[in-house]
């Protein structure tokens, strides 16, 4: 849910050049991901509720701000999801560039969309046994290449090769590393579902944090010695760097592991993200229709149908446009989990703790410092993106304010809240 291996990153490569880029990528971990990884262990080691950080906030703040995250969190999904099979498409298209033509990229990404629907209905287990064996068959690719690297050291110096059509700079190359190492609290929504999480939740954040840096760190320092020009680098350029390294083969390998990683990661996300509405219906925070569950898998299949058309509609806007509105948006919602940590240590001070951030309060305070601090930049680089003739920034913060206009309307046609849906067992 939060990496589908080393796809993704040639932006920032273009946009920061090797060594900055290799920081950036060190870095944002440490400022980002384990910040957010060390909140996401106490809360859901504490909480581990289906709905995930939508039943943090709740819980701390009350069903306005719980609402308020939730709907944050399925909107900035529109954007975030329609990413993934954008850059199935981007790879496919390096191996058959007819798919670039007219709609056909739309359509091939529509074709994600339900084929990973279907999946999802299918259950749980169907999702994670899928995504553990794409993980290992998109990552073989990488790890040929930083073996051959080395025998091209300097090689590349003077390649020539097809000019880029990226204008990332060093802003949309951080705002990119953002996205390639956000999406941690998107494990929490299934907590419900998962074997002992008070246990399994912080070991497997911590843990993950490493191996994800590693798989986006190593191969790019491998490129690095061949001397290829970072110009030479944007979206789907691993395929291209692959055929300078190991030939026609391995580049088809790239093309595949490209459309696998796009596929596993839209697969995953979607059975975090159906869990949002399934969650709000049992607390009565929406219609009952959304908690319906597949007879035989448990699965929440309206939520998951449902959730699939908004993602529909988004294909085609374009990777970094997607990404710096995904930002803003999820940035929102990660600012109000932290302090969602906060209010809950003041309020619930008794409140079993199998992990907790260490530090005390200071601690629980500080570790929601610097992630906050590096939405700035998705706010800065939203200023200049356009979306329907405004800026990302003005359309985000339509977006937001959406969301208490959504919370008034729910109020007004069910005061008293809809009748909550049964949880006679977890959805699966």
């Amino acid at each position: 849910m939060v990496s589908g291996g080393t796809y993704g990153t040639e932006d920032i490569v273009h946009g920061a050049g090797y060594g900055r880029a290799i920081l950036i990528l060190l870095l944002t971990p440490l400022l980002w991901s384990l910040p957010t990884a060390f909140m996401i262990g106490e809360l859901s080691s504490a909480l581990p509720f289906e709905g995930g950080y939508y039943a943090w906030v709740r819980r701390a703040m009350g069903n306005f701000w719980g609402f308020q995250e939730a709907w944050l969190s399925l909107v900035a999904s529109i954007f975030d999801m329609a990413i993934y099979p954008t850059l199935f498409v981007a790879y496919l298209t390096r191996m058959f560039p007819w798919f670039a033509q007219g709609h056909r990229g739309v359509m091939v990404g529509l074709a994600v969309v339900v084929v990973c629907v279907l999946l999802n209905i299918a259950g749980v287990r169907v999702v994670s046994t899928t995504s553990l064996w794409l993980f290992f068959a998109l990552s073989a690719p990488f790890a040929l290449m930083v073996v051959l690297a080395p025998f091209k050291y300097a090689a590349l110096l003077h390649a020539v090769t097809t000019p880029t059509s990226s204008k990332v700079d060093m802003i949309g190359g951080l705002l990119i590393a953002m996205w390639n190492y956000m999406g941690w609290d998107n494990a929490s929504t299934i907590a419900a579902e998962v074997e002992r999480p008070q246990r399994t939740y912080p070991r497997a954040m911590l843990v993950a944090v490493a191996i994800v840096a590693l798989t986006y760190i190593v191969p790019v320092a491998a490129v690095w010695m061949t001397g290829l020009a970072p110009s030479a680098w944007e979206t789907g350029s691993w395929a291209e760097i692959a055929s300078m390294l190991g030939g026609p083969l391995l580049r088809v390998a790239l093309v595949l592991g490209g459309m696998i990683s796009a596929f596993g990661m839209f697969n995953a996300l979607v059975m975090s993200y159906s869990r949002l509405p399934l969650a709000m219906a049992q607390d009565g925070m929406l219609p009952r229709v959304f908690a319906k569950l597949h007879p035989r898998t448990r699965a929440p299949w309206v939520a998951i149908v449902v959730c699939a058309m908004g993602w529909a509609m988004c294909l085609g806007l374009g990777f970094e446009r997607l990404v710096t509105i995904d930002i803003l948006l999820y940035g929102s919602s990660l600012a109000l989990e932290f302090v969602a940590l906060v209010v809950l240590r003041i309020r619930e001070p008794e409140l079993p703790r199998v992990f907790r951030v260490p530090g005390g309060m200071f601690g629980a305070v500080a570790v929601g410092v610097t992630p906050i601090l590096l939405l700035g930049f998705s706010i800065v680089r939203s200023r200049s993106e356009q979306v329907l003739d405004m800026s990302s920034f003005a359309f985000g913060m339509i977006l937001i304010g959406a969301g208490v206009v959504a919370y008034a309307l729910n109020v007004l046609l069910k005061p008293s809240g809809w009748a909550p849906a049964e949880k006679p067992e977890a959805a699966a």
